[in-house]
């Protein structure tokens, strides 16, 4: 009988990375993302909002397929990406990261769009009255004032790209050792009968989210606690 606290470490390290890097892609697009909406008045901006929120109720499947559509070796990005960069995505932990980002865009998205449009913009119009730049105002004003939604839509994307499954399966696959993640190593577990390790991986993950839900919280409503 093996022993359940024997957890494959290398599933626990990759679960991190992935969703570490998976994360920073997503703030920095998600940031970019909401501020553009929260600040955008044109046609068409509430299709785009509904654009970058659709990862968030796609079945993780479909997102899979649809990276398999732009990045796989057949696609035209793939094939371009391979012939010219050398570089090939699929069955890669850099996949795992490109379908973790997409899934955990839409957090980041929302919070910082809903940061943004929170901002009191007469704040953004004295430092303008003041003589600072439009970059000025976002990195000095605007950012800091938004950082805190911002901060908790982050923590709420790494606990998602933590849980990715889905996506991560169809375009990096499931090797031990290599694409391997703490939910596909649950999966191998339970369909292999080995309920202990199982249990265990399913605790140490439960942790971790809860961990970073009540962090996120705190973030969130800092008072609610007194």
């Amino acid at each position: 009988m093996s022993n359940p606290l024997d957890i494959d470490l290398q599933a626990l390290w990759l679960t991190l990375k992935v969703a570490s890097w998976a994360t920073v892609v997503a703030l920095m697009l998600g940031v970019a993302g909401g501020w553009v909406v929260a600040r955008g008045r044109w046609p068409g901006k509430r299709l785009l909002e509904a654009l970058l929120t659709l990862p968030m109720v796609l079945p993780p499947t479909v997102l899979g397929y649809y990276l398999i559509v732009v990045l796989g070796r057949n696609a035209p990005l793939g094939r371009w990406l391979s012939t010219h960069l050398g570089i090939n995505l699929m069955f890669t932990w850099q996949g795992a990261v490109i379908a973790a980002s997409v899934v955990a865009f839409p957090l980041v998205f929302t919070s910082a769009r809903a940061a943004f449009e929170n901002v009191n913009a007469d704040f953004e119009k004295a430092a303008r009255v003041l003589g600072a730049g439009e970059l000025k105002v976002f990195l000095h004003v605007t950012l800091p004032l938004a950082m805190r939604g911002i901060a908790a839509g982050s923590m709420l994307a790494f606990a998602r790209a933590m849980g990715e499954f889905g996506a991560t399966l169809m375009i990096a696959g499931n090797i031990p050792g290599k694409t391997q993640t703490l939910s596909m190593a649950i999966y191998d577990a339970v369909q292999s009968g080995n309920d202990e390790l199982a249990n265990v991986l399913v605790i140490v993950i439960s942790a971790l989210c809860i961990v970073i839900l009540v962090s996120a919280s705190h973030l969130l409503n800092p008072r609610s606690d007194r």
